[in-house]
């Protein structure tokens, strides 16, 4: 048998789910898509994960579509570009952004075109010094997608992401840092200990309280403040009710670490 394109491990509450076709950088297949939206969807449902941590073996997180998979036109026909996004892309990204668990892009090398807007995608990108970021996809006459063109206007402003997406150009992950496409660049030795102890820190949270401070998040983003404000209260009002609210209150009053449940 092949070896599987995607690889899990788990590490106590946190799962990692590698991208595994690293002489290809990683780069997307159907099979691969199928195999990585089963993999979260497996994180999703089982109730001993508590974050998830998004990689890419060897020496790339994911270099994008292969372009040479089928149904991308490999042979310079017309490829069915179109249903290629709807039918991988779309749920793939979906998924991630409705985890009941954060999702953290640990980028351990170039995160390009779809490879890039996955990681985006992510609930926070801890990315090496030596990993870059490319919106590779004006470079072969095609648009943002991966999610890239509701993302990055969010995360950098309009005109940072209409640069990146025109010039295609390479951004480091330093820079990416400094602009507040994502939340650290770390040397390269420090990748792995700095991702997972961020991602232990969070499974030991509220899961539950965290996948919705993502979802009114980007809810209020197409919200006025009253609208905001109104949702805050109701979503709220729900965690409230909750058992990770009493716990937390409990843990407070008697002076002791919390012990979250919920999911």
């Amino acid at each position: 048998m092949s070896e599987p394109l995607v690889l899990v491990a788990d590490d106590g509450p946190v799962r990692t789910i590698t991208l595994n076709r690293p002489a290809a950088l990683n780069s997307f297949t159907a099979v691969m898509h199928g195999q990585l939206l089963a993999a979260l969807n497996a994180a999703a449902a089982d109730e001993g994960v508590r974050c998830v941590v998004l990689t890419g073996a060897g020496r790339g997180f994911c270099a994008g579509q292969d372009l040479n998979d089928e149904g991308m036109g490999g042979d310079g026909q017309p490829g069915d570009v179109e249903g290629i996004v709807e039918r991988l892309y779309k749920p793939l990204a979906l998924r991630i952004r409705d985890m009941p668990v954060p999702v953290l892009a640990m980028v351990n090398g170039v995160a390009a075109g779809a490879g890039a807007n996955i990681a985006l995608g992510c609930d926070m990108v801890i990315a090496a010094r030596s990993a870059s970021f490319i919106q590779a996809f004006s470079k072969i006459g095609l648009v943002p997608d991966g999610g890239g063109t509701w993302l990055l206007p969010r995360l950098v402003g309009r005109a940072q992401a209409i640069g990146l997406a025109m010039t295609g150009d390479k951004l480091s992950a330093e820079d990416a840092a400094n602009m507040g496409m994502i939340w650290r660049c770390v040397d390269d030795a420090a990748l792995r200990d700095t991702t997972l102890a961020l991602a232990n820190k969070l499974a030991a949270m509220p899961s539950r309280a965290l996948a919705h401070t993502r979802r009114i998040m980007d809810s209020a983003l197409l919200m006025d403040f009253g609208q905001a404000l109104s949702q805050e209260a109701r979503v709220q009002g729900e965690m409230s009710r909750a058992g990770d609210f009493a716990e937390g209150v409990a843990a407070f009053l008697q002076k002791r670490a919390p012990v979250f449940k919920d999911r």
